[in-house]
């Protein structure tokens, strides 16, 4: 069901952007890298990597990880800056509501109703506790001699 409520990829380049690949890769550092580490993924191993990359950190992340959004604020000379306040802070699906048109912005099989559904079923702390746990089981099936905290 969470395969059908996806509300965005990892990070991914955007068409006719030929300068996005370093905010992709810092991206992909910041989050990818961050939970499962630097070292190659060797092939067979890339199905259970995927697997929880899909099935577990992607809704952790979108339902229950806070994120600064900034807020542009115009400066003394008229200049725009952007600064990150503490009320602007959500997680990333609580931004996608508040935006104007919403609903414009899912795909026409899933509504807000089955979101909700899917960002209330735990709460923040509990689905990271799932998530640590699964990366846990992900690293021991993938070489059980090894042991992450």
């Amino acid at each position: 069901m969470l395969e059908k409520l996806r509300i965005s990829e990892f990070a991914k380049s955007r068409p006719r952007r030929s300068n996005d690949n370093a905010l992709v890769e810092s991206g992909n550092g910041a989050i990818v890298r961050g939970w499962l580490g630097r070292a190659h993924i060797p092939a067979q191993c890339a199905p259970a990597v995927n697997g929880f990359l899909r099935d577990h950190l992607r809704p952790f992340l979108n339902f229950h990880r806070p994120c600064l959004f900034p807020s542009e604020v115009e400066g003394p000379r008229g200049r725009i800056k952007k600064r990150y306040r503490q009320q602007d802070v959500a997680t990333p699906y609580e931004k996608l509501k508040s935006l104007p048109d919403a609903e414009n912005f899912l795909r026409d099989d899933v509504t807000f109703e089955q979101l909700d559904r899917v960002a209330s079923a735990t709460s923040g702390l509990q689905a990271a506790k799932i998530v640590r746990e699964a990366r846990r089981d992900l690293f021991h099936s993938l070489d059980p001699a090894a042991s992450v905290a």
